[in-house]
């Protein structure tokens, strides 16, 4: 089955088809894909998801494929959750919203976070959709580190790797993280109804 992934993010289109190349699912190159803009309005990472799942699957009359994913922190109620790629504003570098966040984390102790991926697959023909989702915890660093991944990698310290993100090779993060993670339970998913 050839699938579409809802993205414009070339990072996250990267991570997301080096998973899927080890699952066996053919995905059509960025180049060959019809981007669309979706406004992120939904108030939840499932129905972002969903809202540009079917936005890329329409555009391309194929099954597309959208996550939605986004740091929640404890100490800030979940924060920047849903915002989480425009928390220090629309259009928003990487840099911008993790100074904001390391702003807002100014001396508080509980530092707990997780991050979360929600996934939907929708087929052109409206036929029920496949989802799944991921999380993975850990905790917000006072400083960055490391250098790989994108988004907030370089604050994102993971309990099940022992380091950040960002300093992690891309497949020690695919092993444990939460797009990896809800990937995984995706093609489980997907292998039972195809």
């Amino acid at each position: 089955m050839k699938i579409v992934i809802a993205s414009n993010n070339a990072k996250k289109r990267r991570e997301i088809e080096k998973i899927l190349s080890t699952l066996n699912i053919s995905v059509v190159s960025a180049e060959e894909t019809q981007c669309v803009d979706v406004i992120e309005d939904g108030e939840t990472f499932a129905e972002n998801a969903k809202k540009k799942a079917e936005a890329f699957s329409v555009a391309n009359k194929l099954p597309a494929l959208a996550d939605d994913s986004g740091l929640c922190v404890a100490a800030l109620a979940d924060a920047p959750g849903v915002f989480s790629s425009r928390y220090a504003g629309e259009n928003a570098s990487d840099a911008e919203n993790n100074a904001k966040l390391l702003e807002a984390m100014k001396g508080i102790e509980n530092r707990t976070a997780h991050f979360v991926c929600s996934l939907c697959l929708v087929f052109p023909d409206g036929q029920a959709s496949v989802t799944a989702e991921g999380n993975v915890n850990g905790y917000i660093l006072s400083e960055p580190d490391g250098a790989e991944g994108f988004g907030y990698d370089p604050l994102f310290y993971s309990l099940d790797l022992h380091k950040s993100f960002a300093g992690a090779d891309t497949e020690e993060k695919a092993s444990v993280s939460h797009r990896g993670r809800a990937l995984r339970i995706f093609a489980e998913k997907l292998a039972q109804c195809v």
